[in-house]
């Protein structure tokens, strides 16, 4: 059984499901529901591609719709900076020294915000769990398809502003 993830979300993340869920909501399932109507006006429903690529269409908002709705009531927003900002939280942005002295920031948010290409990292990630608590300074083994890489903590921040 796999553990759900955790509820943890920034004020931006929540606001960007907040979004999706309205557009899905009030643009796009309305739209392919015209279009539906449209394609099943047109007679046998059977052999009309527009029609049932239209229905999958809807079941797939649907369920996104019921997803958003279910994990918007289970999230919890952190909205605040913790009181201790010379460690590693949720929320902050990492500045890490790599092998070969290579600079990389990370920023540990929720399962719904992973984003590789920005550094957004999972709270659940092994690599998170690996920096939760740490100070500037601090080494740590991040696990890789190559095994452990060491990490050296450069600098903690926290703030939107990446």
């Amino acid at each position: 059984m796999s553990q759900s993830p955790s509820p943890y979300i920034t004020p931006a993340g929540a606001a960007a499901l907040q979004a999706e869920l309205s557009e899905l909501w009030k643009v796009k399932r309305p739209e392919v529901t015209r279009k539906v109507a449209e394609a099943a006006a047109q007679g046998d429903r059977s052999e009309n591609a527009e029609y049932i690529y239209g229905k999958k269409q809807l079941r797939e908002i649907d369920r996104r719709l019921r997803y958003l709705s279910k994990r918007l009531d289970e999230v919890v927003v952190v909205d605040r900076e913790p009181p201790e900002r010379d460690r590693i939280f949720f929320g902050a942005w990492i500045r890490l020294a790599g092998p070969e002295g290579r600079e990389v920031c990370w920023r540990i948010v929720g399962a719904d915000e992973i984003d590789p290409r920005r550094g957004f990292i999972s709270i659940d990630a092994p690599t998170s769990r690996a920096l939760i608590g740490r100070r500037v300074g601090e080494v740590i083994d991040v696990p890789g398809p190559d095994g452990p890489s060491s990490f050296e903590i450069l600098a903690i921040r926290y703030g939107d502003a990446g």
